[in-house]
């Protein structure tokens, strides 16, 4: 298990995406068919050798290396925004599974990673580094693991999620900043992020097989079935030298040298394995290496492939391509990468211009994936949500323009790409939508899709996407405010999580929204719950956002601004939110509060403010989740049954 050659993995779904747009006069004229499905620069090919591949590596870096180094401003810097992250949108209901809800995930039959998990015959949380595993039926904690309490140090919410299959648990902690390489006289070893696993076997005590480590940060991950799939994302290991006097051209100079002397183990990601009481190191190979024909040497994407069924982790077969990635949308079968190339412009010669989005599908029937097709859109994406599969097209929605929606910049639309040989080619598109605004929602359902735009107000766009040469937008829904999230409830409705706002575009506070889109021509909002100044984080994260059908129950966490109060009932001193679970019932007609639910706050040596953060049902009870603790609550008349402390 040390650095030879590895096995090609299979890959995963994994999201984060940005959006926006909206115009009076959509056009829904088809390109020419060799418009922007041309792939021919997107093509993947395998390098022959790692010296051909450390000759094209430095050749691509080069010209991104300026006065500060890689991604630091100048004439070569690049803008590398990071993308949301496992807490991406999805798109598929949290549906009912034997009596127990499961996270809300864009497509069904494929899992998500979250703070907790369910299979119905125990609940299993990972807040700050520790992992909690309670019984629902005698609701008793029965398992508590410290996996990494300096999480909980560092990142007062944590970032670690979780995957759960039968007996087994694969944690995902966030990166954490390392010094691995040597640095040049006068200047300390750049910190390097290392993202960690943790394989943990929950049959009895909860106990640590295996831990896994690899250089890079982790974007997200998703699971089907037994196989557990995960992204990483990672930078050239190089130590520029600190800035010495001069000009630019001489320190972009000096700062190119050193990429010219980096050695292929620069670029490669490393791997370390500890199981059974050992520990073995490696790193990807030249030949499971991958790159478009156009690439910028800058940053790779490497996918790991993990048995959760099996009691040892392994190396985790890494499977690399060489190029930037931002959003991972899986249908199942299938699995797109896409590379939000505006995110990585140069920052002196972006000025607002749009580099579109590269989209690779790889196909995941087989034990090995493979990659089938490439194609680009123009725009942006707002998050997994922008990108459907649907009878063998893929629907996209994107932003073009001004990103943040100003003046008549920017604009929005839907393009639908079809698989020929290579080429993801673009059979047909929408656009127009929503001039001077940016796309805040988007959801795909069947033949439909659905985009809400915003900057002073929301109109919520339907759009027939039946005939895949010819998509048209069928109903537009203008009001106040927006949605940030759409679900669907059934019965032609849809949930809306989102803002209100004045006429003005001026935010009031989260807003939930119910939707008649039975007639996609004349979309109508039946009714709103407001509440005034409050922010959700089911607003940004889909997996905070609960819909039980058979309660017809939505919840979600709601924080308003409130004060602390210490231990005595006095005023703390400073002002933080107060936070609790929302549970609206929803009607033929409208909302009804069915309660709130909060948990004790976390004092220690001050005031802290404890948000509730997730909520799951199993077997008709309601449980919500925090980093304090699991209460259990029946739906029906809101009373809490059981507190499950954690601490």
């Amino acid at each position: 298990m040390t650095g030879g050659r590895t096995r090609t993995v299979g890959w995963a779904t994994v999201v984060a995406l940005t959006l926006a747009g909206c115009t009076a006069a959509p056009s829904a004229a088809p390109p020419p068919r060799d418009r922007g499905g041309s792939a021919g620069g997107l093509r993947l090919v395998a390098f022959d050798s790692c010296e051909q591949a450390l000759r094209q590596l430095r050749a691509a870096a080069r010209p991104a290396v300026g006065p500060w180094g890689l991604g630091v401003g100048g004439d070569g810097g690049l803008i590398v925004e990071r993308a949301a992250g496992p807490a991406a949108a999805k798109d598929a209901a949290s549906a009912p599974t034997a009596g127990f809800s499961g996270t809300t995930v864009h497509e069904a039959g494929v899992d998500e990673p979250d703070l907790v998990k369910t299979d119905g015959r125990r609940i299993v949380a990972v807040t700050r580094g520790v992992l909690s595993v309670v019984d629902p039926a005698s609701r008793r904690l029965t398992g508590r693991l410290a996996i990494d309490p300096t999480v909980g140090e560092r990142f007062a919410r944590g970032d670690t999620s979780l995957l759960l299959h039968g007996d087994r648990a694969l944690v995902l902690l966030p990166a954490r900043r390392v010094a691995k390489s040597a640095a040049p006289k006068g200047r300390p070893a750049p910190d390097e992020p290392q993202a960690r696993l943790v394989l943990v076997d929950l049959a009895e005590a909860p106990r640590i097989l295996g831990d896994y480590r690899i250089d890079g940060s982790m974007v997200d991950a998703r699971q089907v079935g037994a196989t557990a799939r995960v992204v990483v994302r990672s930078t050239p290991r190089l130590a520029f030298p600190a800035p010495a006097r001069g000009s630019d051209a001489q320190r972009t100079a000096a700062n190119r040298a050193v990429v010219d002397r980096a050695t292929i183990d620069d670029w490669l990601p490393r791997y370390e394995v500890r199981e059974g009481g050992r520990t073995a190191t490696g790193r990807v190979d030249c030949d499971r290496v991958s790159r478009p024909t156009g690439f910028s040497g800058t940053a790779m994407v490497t996918v790991l492939s993990f048995d959760l069924g099996a009691s040892t982790l392994g190396i985790g077969d890494p499977v690399t391509v060489a190029a930037d990635g931002d959003t991972v949308y899986s249908s199942g079968p299938r699995l797109y990468l896409t590379n939000d190339k505006r995110r990585r412009m140069p920052l002196a010669s972006s000025g607002g211009a749009d580099g579109g989005t590269e989209i690779y599908q790889f196909d995941l029937t087989g034990r090995t994936p493979r990659h089938v097709a490439s194609g680009s859109v123009p725009g942006w994406l707002i998050n997994q949500y922008a990108l459907s599969e649907w009878n063998g097209h893929l629907r996209v929605a994107t932003t073009t323009g001004d990103r943040w929606g100003r003046g008549d910049r920017s604009t929005s639309g839907v393009y639908v790409l079809r698989t020929d040989g290579p080429t993801l080619t673009r059979v047909g598109q929408v656009t127009g939508l929503g001039r001077g605004e940016r796309i805040f929602a988007v959801r795909f359902l069947g033949p439909t899709g659905y985009a809400v735009t915003f900057r002073q107000t929301d109109p919520l766009y339907a759009v027939d996407l039946r005939n895949p040469v010819a998509p048209r937008v069928t109903g537009e829904l203008k009001i106040n405010g927006y949605s940030s999230y759409l679900h669907p409830a059934g019965d032609g409705r849809l949930l809306g999580v989102g803002q209100e706002a004045t006429d003005r575009g001026q935010v009031l506070g989260t807003q939930v929204s119910l939707f008649d889109v039975a007639d996609p021509a004349r979309p109508t909002r039946i009714a709103r719950h407001h509440v005034a100044r409050g922010w959700s984080d089911a607003e940004s994260d889909p997996h905070a956002f609960l819909y039980w059908a058979p309660e017809r129950l939505v919840v979600l966490p709601v924080n308003r601004p409130g004060v602390v109060t210490d231990r005595a009932g006095g005023a703390a001193g400073r002002a933080a939110p107060a936070t609790g679970m929302l549970a609206l019932r929803v009607g033929d007609d409208g909302f009804t509060v069915a309660g709130t639910i909060d948990h004790p706050p976390s004092l220690g040596d001050g005031a802290e403010w404890t948000p509730v953060r997730r909520s799951l049902v199993v077997d008709g009870v309601l449980w919500t989740v925090s980093d304090t603790g699991l209460k259990a609550t029946a739906p029906t008349t809101m009373r809490t049954v059981a507190w499950v402390s954690t601490t």
